[in-house]
């Protein structure tokens, strides 16, 4: 159904609008263009990210927030996925050099504070979030949005975690017409050889070739649209909150502390 431009959706709203009610949190999603097994479509993390914004802001400003949806990074970090068809992907220095421009940007636009909201795996913002506050005058939050709430109960198999049950449920509530179950492999991925490489704590990179053949890790053949929905409203009830809470917060109250001008 056509809609009128939403105002706390920046790709939709018109200056008069953005001028006529000033937000003051912006949100950037950030998300990836890969493989998503033999069954979801290559921007399943840039429609995740897109709509759990879209619903996290929404729910926030109806609370009293002035959040802002930015559009949507499409690009993550994909170094170890190359070997797909036309996954995309950006080296950390370069997704540095993006939020620092954009956080550059809203900083002189008078604003203090930000979210980046991540929904892929590969992408991770700490450091870079640092370096950047360092140099300006911003408080800047990341949340992961898909580690926000236990929706451990509304899948059947909770190994694997990539196009596996959890992703496919979203996505078959999300977009339904762009899921082709008939397609759908069981996620088989390699185990790590020695069971000390799993402790908690120890990282390394994946070789993504070597670790799937279909490029999904987890069975997602017992998704469901429903448990999607169930999943995809836990996830928005737990980001909100914190949109809106960041929105009403006043620079001291900890942790929103911007940094001096340097």
């Amino acid at each position: 159904m056509p809609h009128p431009p939403r105002r706390h959706v920046l790709h939709e709203a018109n200056l008069h609008q953005l001028q006529d009610d000033r937000p003051n949190t912006p949100v950037l999603p950030w998300a990836a263009t890969e493989g998503h097994g033999y069954h979801l479509p290559h921007g399943t993390d840039v429609i995740e990210a897109t709509a759990l914004g879209e619903a996290s802001v929404r729910k926030a400003n109806e609370q009293g927030a002035k959040c802002l949806l930015l559009p949507t990074v499409p690009f993550g970090n994909d170094n170890m996925q190359l070997d797909q068809v036309a996954t995309i992907t950006m080296r950390s220095s370069t997704q540095q050099a993006v939020l620092r421009d954009v956080a550059e940007s809203l900083v002189r636009q008078g604003f203090d504070r930000m979210v980046v909201l991540n929904f892929h795996g590969g992408n991770e913002f700490k450091q870079m979030i640092r370096d950047i506050m360092l140099d300006l005058p911003i408080f800047i939050m990341q949340i992961m949005g898909y580690m926000v709430a236990d929706w451990s109960a509304h899948v059947t198999v909770r190994d694997g975690d990539h196009a596996s049950e959890f992703e496919t449920s979203l996505m078959l509530h999300l977009t339904p017409q762009w899921v082709d179950m008939s397609v759908a492999a069981d996620g088989a991925y390699a185990k790590n050889t020695y069971e000390s490489f799993g402790t908690p704590g120890v990282w390394f990179p994946r070789d993504w070739a070597a670790l799937t053949e279909s490029t999904g890790t987890g069975d997602p053949r017992q998704a469901s649209a429903a448990n999607g929905q169930k999943i995809f409203n836990l996830l928005v009830d737990a980001v909100a909150p914190i949109l809106r809470d960041l929105s009403r917060a006043s620079p001291g109250e900890f942790p929103f502390i911007v940094p001096r001008a340097r």
